[in-house]
């Protein structure tokens, strides 16, 4: 009975994480507004800064900030012409501290969060 218990505790565990996890989709749809920023530099729109923001507020744990910075990186390479300087500047443009790198070139597993 004792064995049970503990099983099911590790599935009720295993179950949260999973929901938990961080959803690329997500990430995605908060950095669309800043498509044509990253791409062509200038001013990023009101929209796009409240995406970043967004990203900051969805990555609380190093794990969820791990996450983000992974779906970053993934979105950041589905455009060719982004511009890896303007993408970096991004959080400071809108005035958002956020301590996740937006780059193609990124090794999110080697940063400590």
């Amino acid at each position: 009975m004792k064995g049970a218990i503990i099983s099911v505790i590790a599935l009720i565990a295993i179950m949260a994480t999973a929901e938990a996890a961080l959803d690329c989709g997500k990430v995605d749809s908060f950095l669309v507004p800043c498509v044509p920023y990253l791409t062509a530099g200038g001013t990023p729109t009101p929209k796009c800064c409240q995406g970043v923001q967004s990203i900051k507020d969805i990555s609380v744990t190093p794990q969820d900030k791990r996450d983000s910075c992974n779906c970053l990186k993934a979105a950041a390479q589905r455009y060719p012409t982004l511009k890896d300087e303007v993408a970096q500047a991004l959080p400071a443009m809108c005035k958002v501290t956020l301590d996740i790198p937006i780059s193609r070139t990124t090794n999110c597993e080697a940063i400590s969060f």
